[in-house]
């Protein structure tokens, strides 16, 4: 299995490294950090990793968006959103944390579906699409291929819960157990 590892300006680190230590842990996954042009990004912690274009990405793999400031940016960027949306289309499965559901909500791949966010910017998050049927109660919700987490650590339950989901509860369990992740 391949997990794609999306990375934009002013991302939260918690957001992306959280599942990042839980979906590197499943036997065999290769793991890719990717951004639309490559090169090195920075999140809003100004922590910085270096990446590949997402054009270089194997398709048919886990796509996983983090949320975050930078997203308040490019949900408005129309050639991010149409890139993004092609790789979600060809992905999977994809993951977003906190207001990467927006991103993903704006690709349009959200309409008629279950999703959730951040529940701090939760209003805002639903200006982003009102073809969505936006759950403020769970810490993530699945719908088909897609997977919405509420903020920063949620996106951490979500990824045991796609474990188990995919891999069985028993491995997801053991992951937590490594981690000293309670759930």
């Amino acid at each position: 299995m391949t997990i794609n590892f999306l990375f934009f300006e002013n991302y939260e680190t918690l957001d992306i490294f959280g599942p990042i230590e839980i979906l590197a842990r499943i036997d065999g996954v290769k793991t890719n950090y990717v951004s639309m042009q490559g090169g090195l990004v920075k999140s809003r912690q100004g922590f910085a990793i270096q990446t590949s274009a997402i054009s270089d990405a194997e398709e048919n793999a886990v796509l996983v968006i983090p949320g975050g400031q930078g997203t308040r940016v490019f949900v408005n960027d129309e050639h991010f959103i149409s890139e993004l949306k092609n790789y979600c289309e060809s992905a999977e499965y994809v993951l977003s944390i906190c207001t990467g559901s927006a991103l993903l909500a704006k690709t349009g791949l959200l309409y008629g579906r279950k999703a959730t966010s951040n529940k701090k910017a939760f209003d805002w998050v639903k200006t982003t699409s009102q073809n969505v049927s936006w759950q403020k109660e769970p810490r993530w919700v699945k719908d088909g291929k897609f997977y919405t987490s509420s903020g920063v650590s949620a996106g951490m339950d979500m990824a045991l819960g796609f474990v188990k989901d995919l891999f069985g509860e028993h491995k997801a369990a053991q992951i937590a157990d490594d981690i000293e992740y309670f759930i």
